[in-house]
């Protein structure tokens, strides 16, 4: 069945609240806004996020902060190797009073849940998280729970300290919508993190800007943006490069053409348009892609990286003509309208 396209109002207010959690955001961390519009797409798409990076450079603070400007449930976990599925699922506890067992909800039983150092964790307890995040439910004792809606994870990781750790394998990274890393900052940016951080915390002063039930509303929106079959052709056609470059071993799935359109339409959504433009696919395209390749050994001894062979195939992806001037019709959006009223 096809939905509706937005109306103006719901668009304007997809663009006002993202807008208040953005400045939300920066108040806490400044110079990160490609890192800030991934996470925010990844929320209005209804996907996963991985941050990938050093220690020290603000990845739990932009979860945290994220979390604490949509007034929701929060479930932090830090994933150590003696952490058991049930330390993230739950477990049922035997009641003598009664004689019968009580489930008692664990961590992961919140709308924002942040997995702090994801790849600490045994492979085990690491599949019982990407389970919930591909259900949105967890089976404890044959019993299938949901999780509350709408539901993110939000998981972190270091890439350079390896020693002790259990790196997630290409089929579980792919669960993610989105990888960003939120790099070093500028001069200008860490002199005013460094005012903002003197002698007290800038977390316990950021407060919800919105609410979960508003969020719900704004990833329907996102979902009901129009991408007119010459941006879904160009989304296939990058993808479909990955699988074919040489500096490759492994491309990207279906999943990510999927994830890729999700995420361009939360974009265009955020600006407030109610239809995708290849500028969306372009800008998304490294943070949705990148992190489920894996690079040829040649091209990792060249010095090369995933995001390096991304931006190159978008570079040289043609943009079809008419995904250029992609705008839904008046008509369309009527018909649409019709279709989803029968």
């Amino acid at each position: 069945m096809t939905h509706p396209l937005p109306t103006e109002d719901e668009l304007a207010e997809v663009a006002e609240v993202t807008q208040a959690i953005r400045a939300s955001i920066g108040s806490v961390l400044s110079g990160l806004d490609g890192a800030i519009t991934a996470t925010l797409a990844t929320a209005l798409a209804g996907g996963h996020l991985l941050m990938e990076d050093v220690p020290g450079v603000g990845k739990t603070t932009l979860a945290r902060a994220f979390a604490a400007s949509v007034d929701c449930s929060l479930g932090r976990i830090q994933f150590t190797p003696d952490l058991m599925p049930a330390d993230v699922t739950g477990v049922s506890i035997f009641r003598s009073d009664d004689h019968r067992f009580e489930f008692r909800p664990g961590p992961i039983f919140a709308q924002v849940v942040i997995a702090d150092e994801i790849n600490r964790a045994s492979p085990k307890t690491q599949s019982a998280l990407l389970e919930a995040m591909q259900e949105h439910a967890v089976t404890v004792d044959g019993v299938t729970r949901r999780l509350p809606e709408p539901f993110l994870v939000v998981a972190t990781q270091n890439p350079i300290d390896m020693e002790g750790t259990y790196p997630l394998p290409e089929a579980q990274r792919d669960r993610f919508m989105a990888q960003v890393s939120v790099g070093y900052p500028q001069p200008a940016d860490e002199m005013a993190m460094l005012d903002s951080h003197d002698g007290t915390d800038p977390l316990a002063h950021v407060h919800p800007v919105t609410d979960t039930a508003t969020l719900g509303r704004l990833i329907d929106v996102a979902r009901r943006i129009y991408a007119a079959p010459a941006v879904k052709q160009h989304i296939v056609d990058l993808v479909a490069q990955t699988r074919e470059d040489a500096s490759l071993r492994l491309g990207a799935s279906p999943r990510a053409s999927l994830q890729l359109l999700a995420a361009a339409k939360a974009r265009a959504a955020m600006a407030g348009r109610n239809h995708v433009l290849p500028d969306d696919v372009k800008a998304l395209a490294v943070p949705v892609l990148s992190h489920r390749l894996v690079v040829s050994t040649e091209a990792r001894l060249s010095g090369r990286a995933a995001q390096e062979v991304v931006r190159d195939i978008v570079e040289r992806t043609p943009v079809p003509t008419e995904a250029r001037a992609s705008v839904p019709h008046r008509a369309t959006a009527g018909a649409a309208h019709a279709d989803a009223t029968r």
